[in-house]
């Protein structure tokens, strides 16, 4: 694992407190523990500081959940730096790409998103293109291996927060989906070879008897409608 540190002095902003809407969200969270047990809540009120403040943690950020937790700051800090889903540095303001890089996405092509990136967003990764609009990371596995190669996109584009899957993904795709969250845009997220979800590319090849004149009849259930007809 590679040593995580918060982000240099020069890079932090100022103080940090949630906003209205994130506060009352906060208060909701730590009433679901019991006294005591508020620290239970360090993991979604850190996410959604990060949410608020661009999709990365500022020293200011992660101390204000500790407050908020009574917790110590350390103990708020090593959730932050230990969990990689915690950004502990600039990320893009439109969108932050997670190349997944694990064994199945490299057998179908992960390198080659991993290019794409290093050329429409910047050479090295965790850092923002020259727009300041896009940033880059690879990662381990994401759980699509069926739709690999696959990224995971942090995205803060059509005023509101995302964290979609784009999967089945190759170079050209990639680089369209870049070019329209450089725009501004919110390209539609999953499978982007025309499939719905992780069915074969072919089409159905198992569950398939039963009455054929009804579309997508699953064989389990025309077996048990068979044998409840036949008493």
């Amino acid at each position: 694992m590679s040593t995580r540190r918060l982000s240099q002095a020069a890079l932090q902003a100022g103080p940090f407190a949630f906003n209205a809407e994130n506060e009352a969200w906060a208060e909701r969270q730590i009433r679901k523990y019991p006294v005591g047990r508020q620290a239970s809540a360090v993991i979604p009120l850190l996410w959604r500081a990060q949410e608020q403040n661009g999709g990365w943690l500022t020293r200011a950020s992660i101390e204000h959940v500790a407050d908020k937790l009574s917790m110590p700051y350390i103990r708020a800090l090593e959730v932050a730096t230990f969990y990689f889903m915690f950004q502990l540095g600039p990320v893009g303001r439109r969108a932050h790409v997670q190349i997944c890089g694990t064994t199945p996405c490299m057998l179908r092509g992960s390198e080659e998103l991993t290019e794409v990136c290093k050329r429409h967003i910047s050479a090295h990764h965790n850092t923002p293109s020259a727009d300041g609009n896009l940033s880059w990371e690879e990662v381990e596995c994401l759980g699509a291996c069926t739709n690999a190669p696959m990224a995971q996109i942090h995205s803060q584009v059509k005023g509101g927060a995302h964290s979609d899957y784009y999967e089945d993904l190759t170079p050209e795709s990639l680089e369209k989906i870049l070019e329209a969250f450089r725009k501004g845009e919110y390209p539609k997220p999953g499978p982007q070879n025309g499939r719905f979800a992780s069915e074969p590319l072919g089409g159905a090849t198992s569950l398939t008897q039963g009455d054929q004149s009804r579309e997508a009849v699953n064989s389990s259930v025309a077996l048990a409608q068979a044998q409840g007809a036949a008493g």
